[in-house]
């Protein structure tokens, strides 16, 4: 039968039958609002799907046939589908959506480009870095699984002590009074005589945790934290069609006021090592151009703030990338699970991101030109929207918050010029504001680097309709006679208001785990630097078929080498995690038993095969120019040569 002429189908369900009128070239979903005409009210349309025999056939749920014509699996004019869904759960005696019967939501009125909505169906007008549940999760307290430091200070008071004031304490030794009592964590005497900008995360959970559960009113205990929620929500009880063609006051979110968050979810960032910053800015030292890494390491206390946490960086990956003057551009990370599977045999994790913005002053002193002040900005619009969507792809597991996560302990570092024109670095991270205005598409960079734009309600493609939800954004700032005022944020605001400042520095002395940094580092041909097998003979050592002992455990400690060898393959998990373990802790005795492993010895195999084997002595080098110091190039390949074999 012609496509262009129209077919009628029957669909049985546990209700009766009845029959429609289809377009053969039409699709399954476009049945949607027929088929819910002719079932109750109470049908979940979520659960409805088709069969071609009433026991024992093949069932397909109707959403995930989208794109499918009716005739392309071979119905015919007369032929029977039979039909099963499962109702809605009551509430109050009444459906968990409002009886305005259920066909209505998916009528033919709420269409897009002409395609009825499905009701599983996702379409934001601009991809979502991730997706975020507004589901709450009942005793997050006993469900959801935090890390081993948040545990630890879960269980400190934090209390801050103050020794016994000579002048104003009138007790005893043993007494105590207002004026040497211990102070909370998140006392604002202290914090501002500590010079203390932003309380850590745990002082601000003590903070808003006396305020919300009180033991005295004996009431159930409630999560004291909840992550902003600035977009519609989805599943409306009222019972009106889904945004875009219906919104309520249950549905819409609420005005944003921004203010700037008093507290971080990291309070410090330490680098193991000096050497991990100066190889890193080297590249701009050969090249001119920007470059970016990912920064992995571990959190642990930072006792100078009160219960506050720190970020211990231990080594910098830097990802395939396109670097220029002005930036760069990430390329795809193929490895990147590799990576982090080698990070987390290490006892790592990815903590952060650091990129160069660097120009050279040109005075031919090693000065840069200072961009980040006062005056101008310290963290640009787009380096915001770009630190806000990779916290959003690292939350913090947490079992204070009523969802299960809250925030993100990822963190931002800069390498930019200073006021003296030297070097330094700058800490920052994304509000959770930030990140769930990033989230609900409401704000995009500008390119002036100062300000954040805020959407507009009307899409790119000129046809005037609403493709996004944005609420009315306000921020408050004192005006010019000292007084708080508040302000409409649109077109744009000041982008102060989006992010919060970090400090940053290094230890008194070097003790990162890996303490061995000359193997090249990944993904820098362009200046020159590649990883081959003859880097890694030279690395560990390697003479003839065995290994140097304690050389080769020391020089074995470089997360460049380890994320390489775990490229190649050849090592066991096994033996790959002995490999890791021996890098982390520099035993000897385990080093010598991971030289003695199989797949350790496929590995010096493959070395002594491609010829990668260290020269028996060290080759004089060309000093000045001068003759005597020179070694013919051609010699020494005839030398490599002479051992191989054409056959």
């Amino acid at each position: 039968m012609s496509s262009s002429k129209h077919i009628l189908l029957r669909f049985e369900s546990k209700n009766g039958q009845f029959r429609l009128t289809v377009d053969p070239a039409d699709q399954f979903p476009t049945l949607l609002s027929k088929i819910l005409d002719n079932l109750p009210s109470n049908a979940d349309s979520r659960t409805l799907t088709l069969s071609n025999k009433a026991h024992g056939g093949e069932d397909r749920l109707l959403s995930s046939l989208k794109g499918v014509a009716i005739d392309r699996v071979g119905l015919k004019h007369g032929d029977k589908l039979f039909i099963k869904y499962k109702e809605q759960p009551q509430i109050n005696g009444n459906s968990a959506v409002a009886t305005a019967s259920a066909s209505q939501s998916y009528n033919s009125s709420n269409r897009l480009n002409g395609v009825p909505i499905l009701p599983t169906e996702d379409l934001p007008v601009a991809p979502l870095p991730q997706s975020s549940s507004t589901a709450t999760i009942r005793n997050p307290w006993e469900i959801v699984q935090q890390s081993a430091l948040d545990d630890r200070l879960d269980k400190r008071d934090g209390k801050i002590p103050r020794p016994r004031d000579q002048k104003m304490c009138r007790h005893g030794p043993k007494g105590m009074c207002d004026y040497c009592m211990p102070l909370e964590p998140y006392s604002q005497q202290y914090l501002e005589e500590k010079k203390i900008k932003h309380l850590s995360f745990h002082s601000y959970l003590r903070k808003i945790n006396s305020a919300t559960n009180k033991p005295e009113l004996k009431s159930s205990y409630m999560p004291p934290l909840s992550e902003p929620y600035y977009r519609v929500k989805s599943n409306c009880p009222s019972g009106h069609p889904q945004w875009p063609d219906g919104i309520c006051t249950k549905c819409q979110p609420s005005a944003i006021t921004l203010q700037p968050q008093p507290f971080r979810m990291v309070d410090h960032v330490e680098f193991a090592s000096p050497t991990l910053i100066d190889s890193f800015i080297n590249f701009w030292r050969l090249s001119g151009a920007q470059r970016i890494g990912y920064l992995y390491g571990h959190y642990e206390e930072y006792t100078p703030v009160p219960l506050g946490i720190k970020a211990i960086v231990e080594a910098i990956y830097e990802p395939p990338q396109i670097d220029e003057i002005d930036g760069c551009t990430e390329g795809e990370w193929e490895n990147e699970i590799d990576v982090d599977e080698v990070a987390r045999l290490c006892g790592l994790q990815k903590v952060g991101v650091i990129f160069t913005d660097l120009i050279d002053a040109g005075a031919g002193n090693g000065t840069v030109v200072c961009k980040r002040h006062i005056d101008s900005y310290y963290l640009s619009s787009l380096e915001v929207v770009f630190s806000a969507r990779l916290q959003a792809r690292n939350p913090k597991a947490t079992k204070w918050s009523d969802t299960g996560r809250f925030g993100s302990n990822f963190v931002t570092c800069v390498v930019s010029g200073d006021e003296n024109g030297g070097i330094a670095i700058s800490a920052f991270q994304a509000s959770n504001s930030a990140v769930e205005m990033v989230r609900a598409d409401i704000i995009e960079p500008s390119a002036d680097p100062t300000v954040m734009l805020v959407q507009s309600d009307e899409g790119q493609d000129g046809s005037g309709k609403r493709t996004r939800y944005i609420p009315e954004v306000f921020y408050r700032r004192i005006n010019e006679y000292g007084a708080s005022v508040q302000e409409n944020a649109r077109p744009n605001f000041p982008v102060e208001y989006l992010y919060v400042t970090l400090t940053h520095g290094f230890p008194n002395e070097a003790a990162g785990i890996f303490n061995a940094s000359d193997f090249p580092i990944e993904n820098r041909e362009v200046i020159g630097e590649g990883q081959e097998l003859r880097t890694i003979a030279k690395k560990l050592g390697i003479s003839g078929s065995t290994t140097n002992g304690e050389d080769g455990v020391e020089s074995i400690a470089d997360f460049h080498l380890l994320c390489f060898l775990h490229g190649m393959g050849v090592l066991s998990k096994e033996e790959e995690s002995l490999l890791c373990h021996v890098a982390r802790s520099h035993d000897i005795a385990e080093g010598f038993q991971l030289f003695n492993t199989p797949g350790w010895a496929t590995l010096l195999a493959i070395l002594q095969e491609s010829g990668e084997r260290p020269s028996k002595r060290p080759l004089p080098a060309v000093f000045n120019g001068d003759r005597q110091g020179y070694f013919d190039s051609s010699e020494q390949l005839a030398k490599r040569f002479k051992g191989a074999s054409l056959r």
